[in-house]
Order: structure tokens, then sequence, then C-alpha cells
């Protein structure tokens, strides 16, 4: 069975999200990779060193530069003509990526998985992590979109894939990039962060959110995440979000600060290492997955925590 990974990268590196995605697919037979973009040098020879790839396609073009999923799904739908299945890291990309490459091939999606039973039979979550599914295709070409927590990452070195260029194809003209707003930090990414710190609305204004998490977050080298109603009430970017409908993460530390564990919180962080949890409400649902607990006043606790670090 061949199996074609999309390569997600940024500044000229593999995202870690790909390595997960790697693991996922070598459990299904023989690993391609599949680069797209402008000047891919240096991510060609990335991935083509990955532990467990066999060959890396690469698909150089001017309409690729942006990685328009509706630019890259023709080529990835051209290249499953040699591929058993084609799988993608679940990130935004690859939520993107993934269903355009099903249509195509007029297959069924298998979504979020987090384990491979065979080559046929995968799990998944579903009701916010509450129910794992069993999920069998019967579809001669898979395609899979691979939670990045519930799978090691390949190691960055070891393999000596060949690199093979394809043919980029058209711009199909059915989008445009016209601009990217991204928000730029020192701080670890929260998908690839091994400490997180999270806050949610307790912290009442956008102000001391980050008046009392950033400090926090430096000390502890952390990435800093936020919960949906923290979000949503102005006191985080977009791209802060942990949850279903935010990133999903497995840091070795995440700590919940003013967060009162919502599911759909739960559901995007339940799997990290230890999760530590401060709140006044002693009956926060948080406190049922937390492995430590402080009841209290984080206005009080978080700047002295901060001091004594």
């Amino acid at each position: 069975m061949k199996v074609l990974v999309y390569i997600e990268h940024e500044g000229g590196e593999v995202r870690d999200a790909t390595l997960a995605a790697v693991t996922a697919a070598s459990k299904l037979g023989e690993v391609h990779g599949l680069v797209v973009g402008t000047n891919l040098g240096p991510v060609a020879d990335a991935a083509a060193k990955i532990a467990g790839m066999g060959k890396v396609h690469v698909a150089e073009a001017p309409h690729l530069e942006h990685a328009l999923a509706e630019n890259i799904a023709p080529i990835a739908a051209k290249l499953m003509e040699h591929h058993d299945a084609f799988v993608a890291p679940s990130t935004t990309t690859g939520r993107n990526l993934a269903p355009r490459v099903a249509a195509m091939l007029d297959v069924m999606q298998i979504s979020d998985i987090i384990s491979v039973e065979d080559e046929n039979t995968f799990t998944r979550p579903i009701y916010a992590g509450n129910a794992i599914a069993t999920v069998r295709s019967s579809d001669s070409k898979k395609v899979i979109t691979v939670r990045g927590t519930a799978f090691e990452k390949a190691a960055r070195d070891g393999g000596s894939a060949a690199v093979e260029p394809v043919d980029a194809g058209a711009d199909p003209g059915l989008s445009s990039f016209v601009s990217a707003e991204t928000s730029e930090s020192e701080r670890p990414e929260l998908t690839s962060a091994k400490i997180i710190v999270s806050g949610g609305r307790g912290f009442g204004s956008s102000e001391q959110f980050h008046g009392l998490l950033d400090p926090l977050a430096d000390k502890l080298g952390a990435g800093v995440g936020a919960s949906r109603a923290a979000v949503d009430a102005g006191y985080a970017p977009n791209d802060y979000q942990v949850g279903q409908t935010g990133k999903i993460v497995a840091p070795e530390i995440y700590i919940a600060i003013g967060i009162s564990g919502a599911i759909q919180h739960l559901a995007g962080m339940k799997d990290s290492k230890a999760i530590i949890a401060i709140n006044k409400d002693e009956e926060a649902p948080i406190f049922q997955v937390a492995d430590v607990g402080l009841v209290g006043d984080l206005f009080k606790i978080v700047p002295e925590l901060t001091e004594k670090l």
C-alpha cells in the first residue's frame, strides 16, 4: 500500500503536525510525501530526511506560493492514481485540503483519526471525545486526516528519500491570495509547546489576561492559550483558542487558569501529560480532569506564582 502524505511547511521547515501524520501513514504502508510551494529546496531536503519517508514529490510553481487548497487538491488527486491513501494533518490547512481531494476521488473522508487498526479500519473521537468510533472503509482510495496529538512524531533525521519533481499544473483560478494577518511571538507555537498556560473568562478583561498570563508564560517558556469564552470576549486572538473548535494540544504540562472546563475545551487538551487547574469555583468541571487543582483567586495566585518562579 502506497500512502501520500501532505507535507505542511513554514519558513523552510516541516511543521510538527506533519511528523505525526507520517507516523500514522507508516502504519498503512510505504510513505511518500507531497511538497508544494515555491523555493522548495530546503523543505524538500528536510522532508527527504524524515525517518520512514520513501519518496518526496515536489510541485513548484508561482500559483502554489501560498498553499491554497484549491490549487493543491488537483495535484494530490492526480498523484492518487498511483497511491492508495492520502493523509494530511488535522490542521487548518489539512482540514481545508483533504475534503477537496476526497471529492475529486469521489470517496468518503475519514477525519481526525487517533489510531490505525488495519489498512481499512481506524478509530476517531466523536461527541467531543466522549466516545471513540471505529470506522471501517470499503473505498479503494482512502483520504484521511490525522490528529497530531495521538501519534508520536517521526524523527526529522534518518531518512534518505528520493526527491522527484511532479507537474504542478495550471492555476485553476478558483481562489486568490489577498493578504495574511499573522500574530508573531517569540513564545512556542501551541501545537508544539511542551508547556501551555491557558486563560479563561475569569480574567475579566484583555488587559488582565495579558498582564497576568504573559509574564507567567515567559517565566515558564510556555505557549499561551485561551478558552473559547476568553476568545469570544476579546481577551485573546483566535489563534490562541484551545478546544474542539480551536487547537488540539497535548503538552507535557497544561495550566488552566480561570477556565471552568466546558466539554468543548476539555476535548482540546485532556490528552495533556499533566493538567494543573486554578479556579475559585471548587465545583468547576476542570478539576475532574486535573492532576493538580488549586482553588483560589487567580488575581492573587498568578502574580504570586510568577514571582516565585
